[in-house]
């Protein structure tokens, strides 16, 4: 049988070596069970029990209910009948699977009928069903609205909703973009009012909006005539009734098996979550922070199938009498695109790691008051971790996936440009990975504060501390790259030309991106001679890399800010 958790040895190398205990405990209150539910684990052995049954199970559906049916999907698409979305086949079957194993409410805290387990699992759980269909998004989009419900909403609204939401019985969406509002959410003009009775209403329209059909939806909205930019937004959810209308489904490059909705809202009845005036500031952008971790699970997931498929077809692909994987060329792309997926793997879980921990500390300050001075340190490093890892992971997976997949095609030939193929529609379907929920360049702009702030030397010191004497000549690479990397900050931290700093912040946040999974691989490498082969060949390149980044911004490379004019007109 197919199962995606037990194919994969490198999901199952971390699996067994990931330091999650902290988190454990922070997660399950030190195992005192205040919601007194009969499925909360005695102890980390019996709580780690429960994520290898869980992810066990997810595998097992992700490859034999889910991806058979991939191809079919994507075909099928969906469908806009008498203005309700119609799913495809295969879609809905695997729902109904996902719902009737109560997968639906992954994270939810057990009280709303939820499972309680940490981003690092949802991550491995996300990979694992975006191998088997890119399109499937209902699971993480489930996660994403109903933890963000339940940080900020008000009881009423967990109560009515997460055990709706934990069931499948409501699907759920985020309702940001609009025609004139992508990147720019302040821009948001969608219009939200109160009645003399303080109910509130919405107006407007919305855009590009993933499954927008869904039950309910957390919707930002502009609650302040008077107030301009994000502070005149605030953060609403919505039940669907006849006063939101789908205008359209938009009519999409790829993951066609999830409804791309424009919504027409007109004075629908929504509810205010949290406080007016934060919508932008605190909630979209934690929600986002969230969704980043789900896309670049998906983007693995993505590139971990083109991977797959790739390697397969050179296996079996004969030329000039042999292999077309024994062919120089061709080796050495299908190497490369197994070092970038397992090195997006280790930063991810690395990015979930400090996610579920700054997350857990907040939850223990919140419910335990006596401790607040106890975690305040710790809390407010992995509160600036966060805001720098989740950007970084975004950015780097989302571009290796489509390079990866650009890769896979070019392995198989003329033969990958058919849609006989799967790597075609990997191909479509990695695209929307490095654009939606921010594109790269955005989470350039979210992580360079992370590198001027002094953030990244504090992370880079932190693994700095740990011990590397298995592989210290690698080690003393990674140093002279990261001495160049220190010398280029220190060189645009000093330079007051805004244009010039926006010009190599790529740059330099790839340069970090590059350190951070050299470390993260080299302390992989600790329990593995193969990850010590990877990191050897990762470093290698890096440095490379590195040189050549840090010499361009050291050299005054700005010939492009001066002539981009003239150039393009």
């Amino acid at each position: 049988m197919e199962n995606f958790f037990r194919d994969n040895e490198d999901i199952l190398f971390h699996f067994e070596h990931m330091d999650i205990d902290r988190i454990i405990r922070l997660k399950e209150d030190d195992f005192q069970n205040p919601d007194n539910s009969p499925y909360a684990p005695h102890d980390l052995e019996d709580a780690k029990d429960s994520y290898t049954k869980v992810l066990d199970m997810i595998g097992e559906i992700s490859g034999e209910n889910l991806a058979p049916q991939a191809a079919d999907i994507d075909k099928e698409g969906v469908r806009l009948i008498d203005g309700e979305v119609r799913y495809a086949k295969g879609t809905r079957e695997v729902l109904d699977i996902f719902a009737k194993a109560d997968l639906m409410g992954f994270c939810f805290p057990r009280k709303y009928g939820g499972l309680n387990f940490p981003a690092i699992m949802l991550a491995i759980a996300a990979e694992m069903v975006a191998r088997a269909d890119a399109s499937f998004l209902n699971f993480g989009l489930q996660q994403d609205i109903g933890e963000t419900l339940n940080k900020f909403g008000s009881e009423e609204l967990k109560s009515k909703y997460l055990p709706k939401l934990a069931t499948g019985e409501f699907g759920s969406s985020m309702i940001l973009t609009e025609p004139d509002a992508g990147s720019d959410l302040q821009a948001v003009r969608l219009r939200a009012h109160q009645d003399p009775d303080g109910k509130w209403y919405l107006n407007g329209v919305k855009r590009f909006i993933t499954n927008g059909n869904g039950t309910i939806g957390l919707v930002l909205a502009r609650s302040e005539e008077s107030a301009p930019g994000a502070r005149g937004l605030s953060f609403f959810l919505y039940e669907r009734d006849e006063k939101m209308v789908i205008r359209r489904l938009e009519d999409k490059l790829g993951i066609h098996g999830s409804p791309t909705c424009e919504l027409q809202f007109n004075n629908a009845r929504g509810h205010l979550v949290g406080e007016r005036k934060r919508g932008l500031s605190r909630y979209t952008m934690w929600l986002m922070n969230s969704a980043r971790i789900g896309i670049a699970s998906q983007a693995i997931g993505i590139a971990e199938a083109a991977y797959r498929e790739a390697n397969k077809y050179a296996e079996e692909r004969i030329q000039f009498g042999a292999p077309v994987k024994d062919l120089p060329p061709v080796y050495e792309i299908l190497t490369e695109m197994k070092i970038s997926i397992e090195a997006a793997r280790t930063l991810l879980y690395e990015t979930a790691r400090i996610v579920d921990l700054k997350e857990g500390l907040e939850h223990l300050k919140e419910h335990y008051p006596e401790r607040a001075d106890e975690v305040k340190s710790d809390l407010k490093n992995y509160a600036r971790l966060t805001n720098m890892y989740t950007p970084m992971i975004k950015a780097y997976a989302t571009e290796m996936a489509n390079k990866v997949a650009y890769d896979a095609i070019q392995i198989h030939g003329g033969t990958g440009f058919m849609r006989d193929f799967d790597v075609e529609r990997h191909y479509r379907d990695a695209r929307i990975t490095s654009i939606y929920e921010g594109t790269t360049q955005l989470q350039v702009v979210a992580a360079i504060g992370g590198l001027t702030s002094g953030t990244i030397i504090t992370a880079l010191d932190e693994y700095e501390s740990e011990d590397f004497s298995h592989a210290s000549d690698l080690h003393n690479v990674l140093l002279a790259a990261r001495n160049k990397f220190e010398k280029a900050l220190v060189y645009i931290k000093g330079v007051e030309d805004a244009d010039l700093v926006s010009y190599h912040a790529r740059r330099m946040v790839e340069m970090a991106i590059d350190l951070i999974q050299s470390y993260l691989l080299l302390r992989d490498a600790r329990h593995s001679e193969r990850k010590l082969k990877i990191a050897e060949t990762f470093i290698e390149k890096m440095s490379t890399r590195i040189t050549m980044n840090s010499d361009f911004i050291h050299d005054g490379g700005s010939s492009l800010l001066r002539n981009h004019r003239e150039i393009i007109g």
